[in-house]
């Protein structure tokens, strides 16, 4: 019988990380998760993940979307390993809601900026794939914690934003990627978004500019202005 703790084991020997998981209700075990009991969520966790992407074949060759290439090349050999189905947040539409997801598997709770917020990883917690296992699986259970935005009364991240694009209405994408399309946007396109880099919690998470331009690129490619 499968146990948390050996799942966790096998995840982090693939240089990945265990982000939590969780128990499907009843009603919820339908359609294409009529055989799922429990979802574990994958990440790259701190440094190890990005430095065996960066050491991969797929980091080299070229090819279009090198990251996720790599993450379901790795968490389907998870997935056959520990006898699961990968679940993967890029593929779709329609989507896996992996954000709904984070928020029943960590404490984890909605930004300012619309971003999931970590307690200690801030805003750079990322899932790269989930295993849906056909077993109730006995998960530790999600610790409750207030959200550090609650205490943050300078919201740095909603004025780092250079075009506003992040205001209490909600994240105008177009804006967003209109910047990024520009020569004014060089800077947030080869360090990360500057809304996200302002988050006090988490600052050691940073991104390295390498890890952040792909991300920026991948976001760009999909919502560039016409």
């Amino acid at each position: 019988m499968l146990t948390w703790a050996p799942i966790v084991r096998t995840i982090e020997q693939r240089d990945l990380a265990a982000h939590g998981a969780f128990a499907l209700a009843d009603d919820e075990r339908e359609g294409e998760l009529a055989d799922v009991a429990t979802i574990a969520l994958v990440g790259l966790g701190e440094r190890r993940g990005w430095a065996a992407f960066s050491a991969s074949p797929e980091a080299e060759d070229g090819a279009a979307d090198p990251l996720d290439r790599w993450s379901r090349r790795v968490v389907d050999g998870l997935a056959a390993e520990l006898g699961a189905r990968a679940l993967y947040p890029f593929d779709g539409p329609p989507h896996w809601p992996f954000q709904r997801w984070g928020r029943r598997a960590e404490p984890m709770h909605v930004s300012p900026l619309g971003l999931l917020i970590h307690q200690s990883d801030g805003l750079w917690r990322g899932y790269r794939g989930a295993l849906a296992f056909a077993e109730r699986l006995a998960v530790p259970p999600v610790r409750a914690a207030k959200s550090s935005c609650e205490i943050c009364f300078a919201r740095p991240c909603l004025a780092a934003c250079p075009v506003g694009a992040f205001t209490g209405a909600g994240y105008d994408v177009a804006v967003c990627a209109a910047h990024l399309s520009d020569p004014a946007g060089r800077g947030c396109m080869e360090r990360g978004c500057l809304a996200r880099r302002a988050c006090p919690v988490g600052a050691e998470r940073v991104q390295e500019p390498r890890e952040a331009a792909l991300h920026m690129q991948a976001f760009l490619a999909a919502h560039r202005p016409a």
